[in-house]
């Protein structure tokens, strides 16, 4: 079976469906099956983090609603062979995780889910996880936020979390006196991995390609480590 990987933020705007793509891309390079889930049914982001803007023909609201088998609503990735996109519908369905869940835990070594900035449509999917990934700033209210949504998420079922501090930026840090200790300490949850500030992540969007086709440096050197500790690997954080 495959393990399920929720990506998930307290608050938008950290770069959660940036932080899902680009670890969906490194697991692939390695070699598994990977599906990319977006649950964030109203921005519907994901597939331009992916490079496969306006390219998935079917949703999975066509998948639960009877009009599309799953096979037929996956969208292949152009640069990443074993990388698959199972995009959001336009309206919000009724249920949907224990019928997508176990078709795609079946076919896949992974499966990411995407979910919203915020907390309620990350609580439903929730109870079929079997990690959680807070993504946060090293701001304070990315911080507190991030700690009420691994609070949230435990209430729901899912205990195992880890702590992914995106957009770090040493100058800001320097600034301000503040170590990744401090956000680590605020949030609560056990780091899997630290993402640096990198121009790369926007031109990759602008362009229209995926980070990790780009780039082997910067964000997307600390996203394929993340990845390979993802993947059971022992790999340094490099702090």
């Amino acid at each position: 079976m495959g393990k399920v990987i929720l990506v998930a933020s307290g608050k938008g705007g950290t770069g959660k469906s940036t932080t899902a793509a680009a670890l969906a891309c490194a697991l692939s390079e390695l070699g598994r099956r990977v599906v990319c889930l977006d649950a964030d049914v109203e921005l519907r982001n994901l597939d331009l983090c992916l490079g496969l803007s306006d390219c998935a023909m079917m949703d999975y609201g066509d998948v639960l609603a009877g009009r599309c088998s799953l096979d037929d609503a996956l969208t292949p990735s152009r640069e990443f062979p074993s990388l698959f996109l199972l995009a959001a519908p336009v309206e919000p369905p009724e249920g949907g995780a224990e019928t997508l869940i176990p078709s795609l835990t079946e076919n896949f070594d992974y499966c990411l889910l995407d979910c919203p900035g915020g907390l309620n449509t990350a609580s439903q999917w929730a109870p079929w996880a079997d990690l959680a990934l807070v993504v946060a700033a090293t701001d304070p209210c990315s911080q507190r936020d991030a700690a009420r949504a691994a609070q949230v998420l435990a209430e729901h079922g899912l205990e195992k979390a880890r702590l992914l501090i995106n957009r770090v930026s040493r100058r800001f840090l320097r600034s301000t006196e503040a170590t990744l200790d401090d956000t680590i300490d605020s949030v609560g949850l056990q780091l899997i991995g630290y993402v640096p500030e990198d121009q790369s992540v926007a031109y990759a969007l602008a362009s229209g390609k995926p980070l990790l086709s780009l780039s082997r440096r910067g964000a997307a050197a600390a996203y394929r480590r993340i990845a390979k500790r993802l993947d059971g690997q022992s790999v340094p954080l490099r702090r």
